[in-house]
């Protein structure tokens, strides 16, 4: 079985987006402003260096930064993509004297929560939180068809294959461990809008999972059918215990322009 029914799953609400922080600090900056204007891609006529990132942070204190990172900008550079999140980020300095470090990926058509590390320190506590899994991602997709069930849990070993014409990630019972916990949310014609909450992160990890329900995000050209816009996926939300003396930080991104106008029809 691909997935199994598992009780717990919270329903997300459907309301209009926050970016919500618990985090009491006199050093937080909160912001609770619209998408900046201008197109939102980091597509190559729209390099990195056109994106506001300093206005597409969310949230920040004197450890982290989260940003809503744009569809289409891959978070580190290489070979095929000179501009990145991670040769912009001097503009997110803010009075310290080196630029903050991302403290995890996303891959590069996906949009939402990004959370950066302002210092090494920061960089090493959130790289243990991470592996030890404390903390909570929640992604939105909307995908053609949808599961069988409106709740379960998908358990399905994946493994990277390289061929002559690229890579991607398949199934594979001796590949890594990947856990990803999903809700229906929405229903419109042929198509679902899904919560999902990965326990893991590997690569393409949600993409893989939705396809092997049987329900692949809509314009995924690698695992689905592509199509003429962006990945409908993004990471929604994220939840970080950072400091031991306060509440978790909580922090909500709103839906990419792409995906906007398509939440409103669901029921």
């Amino acid at each position: 079985m691909v997935h199994r029914p598992r009780r717990g799953d919270r329903q997300v609400a459907r309301g209009p987006a926050k970016r919500v922080n618990r985090n009491r600090s006199p050093s937080v900056v909160r912001r609770e402003g619209g998408r900046p204007a201008g197109r939102p891609y980091g597509r190559p006529d729209h390099p990195a260096a056109a994106i506001d990132l300093a206005g597409r942070v969310l949230y920040r204190d004197s450890q982290i930064i989260v940003i809503d990172k744009p569809a289409g900008l891959p978070v580190h550079g290489g070979p095929k993509a000179k501009d990145s999140i991670e040769s912009s980020l001097d503009v997110l300095k803010f009075g310290l004297s080196q630029p903050p470090i991302p403290a995890h990926r996303l891959d590069h058509d996906t949009s939402g929560c990004l959370i950066l590390a302002r210092n090494e320190r920061a960089r090493r506590k959130l790289g243990r939180l991470f592996a030890s899994g404390r903390i909570e991602k929640l992604y939105w997709a909307i995908v053609v068809g949808a599961p069988s069930a409106p709740k379960g849990h998908v358990d399905l070993p994946l493994r990277k294959v390289t061929r002559k014409e690229g890579w991607r990630v398949a199934a594979d019972p001796d590949g890594q461990t990947a856990a990803t916990d999903y809700s229906v949310l929405g229903h419109r014609g042929n198509l679902a809008w899904l919560a999902l909450r990965p326990h893991t992160g590997r690569t393409h990890q949600i993409r893989v999972h939705c396809a092997a329900l049987g329900c692949p995000i809509l314009d995924d050209p690698l695992y689905g059918t592509a199509g003429s816009g962006p990945l409908h996926l993004f990471a929604r939300a994220v939840t970080i215990p950072l400091y031991e003396d306060r509440p978790p930080i909580q922090v909500t991104a709103p839906p990419p322009p792409h995906m906007q106008g398509i939440l409103q029809t669901f029921v």
